[in-house]
């Protein structure tokens, strides 16, 4: 296994290239792919507020202001 020392020594590009390899091999099978049980959870709540009316929607431009104010 892949100690985190060598990951450190790679390069950004190496990086990079090793996330797009393991993506690929995860991409493979996506049915042995399985999302945590607090995803479930929090897809049923923004769907409830959707449902009730109440769900809030944003412009690409609106949520890059908001992730910029919370990097801030």
């Amino acid at each position: 296994m892949t100690e985190t020392l060598e990951i450190d020594r790679m390069t950004l590009a190496e990086r990079l290239q090793a996330m797009e390899l393991l993506w690929r091999s995860m991409a493979h099978a996506p049915e042995k792919l399985e999302s945590p049980a607090w995803h479930k959870t929090v897809l049923q709540k923004r769907l409830a507020k959707v449902t009730a009316g109440k769900g809030e929607f944003l412009t690409i431009s609106q949520l890059k202001k908001r992730l910029a104010k919370r990097s801030a």
